[in-house]
């Protein structure tokens, strides 16, 4: 009787896993679900915890055992989902950019997409011209610390704060100037408004990049939007396709497939799985900028032959449905316990790595960032505005030769040196080595940012004695985390366009 009673315990408890949620203010939300909860559980057990009504555009993002991204999907089991072994991570995103953010109901909600478009900014996935970024930063410096005060705010202090890749001197006299004289007297919810408006407006809003190849073997980035299909390839825009002129989404394999009612696109992605992900983006945004209705929803096949291929259907509400929704909303504004500008748990002040004593501190390539700081300043967990070190100069990353010269103002470029995915849209934390690894392999192939702003001197490339000594930090790392050396190399040197989906 007593090993019955035992029995059925550990079953139970068997069916019982724990989740960890990473929330968009870098706090993390940890419950316990049983095995056949489905997606929509816990996702409304976050929303409830964040006192959410306007929950529509968020979703819930993990990485599976292969490294391949996905949002869970509602209407299936957790855990059948992620196949991993518990305890379980993932990380609440926005998943549908709100065409215009500024008309969404509720403080907290547009306070959270605030926080996505901030991440967003400092990942390099937003990139827009100098003169933009100062205004967008001086909006975050008057949300987090409020009103400069000369006896709190001393000489350089926006150098203190990280809200790009890199920054530049220039950038950061820029950031201060606009916060001293222009922003006074915003409290931080007009401040965070003021930052959406201005966002919604530039050409990269919005976008998730997935990386592919051209029919040409060139790298480009697909991504959806509120308002459509876009590929960025090089330093521009390439194609941007309207939701109503999008006729048909299909895959086979590893080649992506859009048709417009004059051309078909397409694109190469690096896996199988990468290529599904892509297409199961493509039909859900589609879907949800593009109907009028849920009931117009249906269920679309990957193939030519409805039997053949994968078969997907978006299971939530759409747009206009979530806008009517949200006007009906009537109830007391939820309190919001905004994040301080202070470091982050897993995001902290970059003063806390070591340096890489081989390499000159007065160097303003990256290569005087040492891995732990570069590990540190590329997760995807950021709550806060990063506090930085002026002693690290002006810059994370080499910059980008822009190839336009009509104006003084130097534009942001996307390339897959400057816009790649490896560093920008990792929302699920990897082993810490292998970040480690990634960043001094770009550091290494000199990768570069994703903001162009004043020249750089030609000192600014490394040596080859430099480089060498990156080579040795590299193997000393790699014989550090109980692997051979070999792999690791391999980890760290591989393209980041190669198909390892890190993000």
């Amino acid at each position: 009787m007593l090993s019955r009673l035992m029995s059925g315990s550990s079953r139970s408890l068997e069916r019982e896993y724990s989740c960890t949620v990473r929330l968009l203010d870098d706090s993390e939300y940890t419950c316990t679900i049983q095995r056949d909860a489905k997606g929509q559980y816990l996702f409304d057990l976050l929303c409830h915890h964040l006192n959410l009504l306007e929950k529509d555009y968020f979703g819930i993002r993990f990485v599976d055992p292969d490294k391949q991204r996905h949002w869970l999907e509602f209407t299936k089991s957790v855990v059948k989902q992620l196949r991993s072994q518990p305890p379980f991570t993932m990380c609440f995103r926005v998943k549908f950019y709100p065409a215009d953010p500024a008309a969404l109901k509720e403080e907290i909600t547009r306070y959270l997409v605030f926080l996505q478009i901030k991440r967003d900014l400092y990942h390099g996935r937003l990139l827009c011209k100098t003169s933009d970024a100062a205004l967008l930063a001086a909006y975050i410096l008057q949300a987090e610390i409020g009103d400069y005060d000369p006896g709190k705010h001393p000489e350089g202090y926006s150098s203190k704060f990280q809200f790009f890749p890199k920054h530049s001197e220039k950038l950061e006299r820029k950031i201060a100037e606009i916060h001293k004289t222009e922003l006074s007297g915003q409290t931080p919810a007009t401040s965070e408004l003021n930052f959406l408006r201005k966002a919604q407006t530039l050409e990269t809003y919005g976008v998730d990049p997935h990386p592919c190849k051209d029919v040409s073997g060139n790298a480009a980035f697909l991504a959806f939007t509120p308002f459509g299909f876009v590929v960025l390839q090089g330093n521009k825009r390439v194609h941007f396709i309207k939701w109503n002129e999008v006729t048909k989404l299909k895959f086979e394999g590893k080649t992506f497939y859009l048709y417009e009612k004059k051309i078909i696109l397409t694109y190469f992605a690096p896996t199988p799985e990468a290529c599904k992900h892509l297409w199961k983006c493509g039909i859900e945004n589609q879907a949800f900028y593009k109907l009028e209705k849920s009931s117009q929803v249906r269920t679309v096949s990957s193939s030519n032959l409805f039997f053949k291929g994968s078969r997907f259907r978006y299971s939530g509400r759409v747009a206009k449905e979530v806008m009517e929704s949200s006007a009906k909303i009537k109830r007391e504004p939820p309190e919001i316990h905004r994040a301080g500008m202070v470091p982050s748990r897993s995001c902290p002040s970059i003063t806390h790595g070591p340096r890489l004593s081989s390499v000159p501190r007065t160097r303003r390539r990256a290569v005087h960032i040492s891995i732990m700081e570069g590990l540190e300043s590329l997760r995807d967990s950021a709550h806060s505005t990063p506090v930085r070190s002026s002693s690290h100069g002006d810059t994370f990353l080499p910059h980008v030769r822009s190839s336009r010269a009509d104006s003084n103002e130097r534009v942001a470029v996307i390339a897959d040196e400057a816009y790649s995915p490896a560093d920008s849209v990792l929302p699920t934390p990897v082993a810490e080595h292998s970040l480690e690894l990634m960043l001094l392999s770009r550091q290494i192939n000199g990768a570069t940012c994703s903001i162009e702003e004043e020249k750089e001197s030609e000192a600014s490339t490394p040596t080859a004695a430099e480089v060498e000594a990156l080579g040795a930090e590299l193997r000393a790392l790699c014989q550090g985390h109980g692997r051979p050396e070999e792999e690791q190399a391999m980890v760290c040197l591989q393209n980041p366009f190669s198909g390892e989906p890190a993000h």
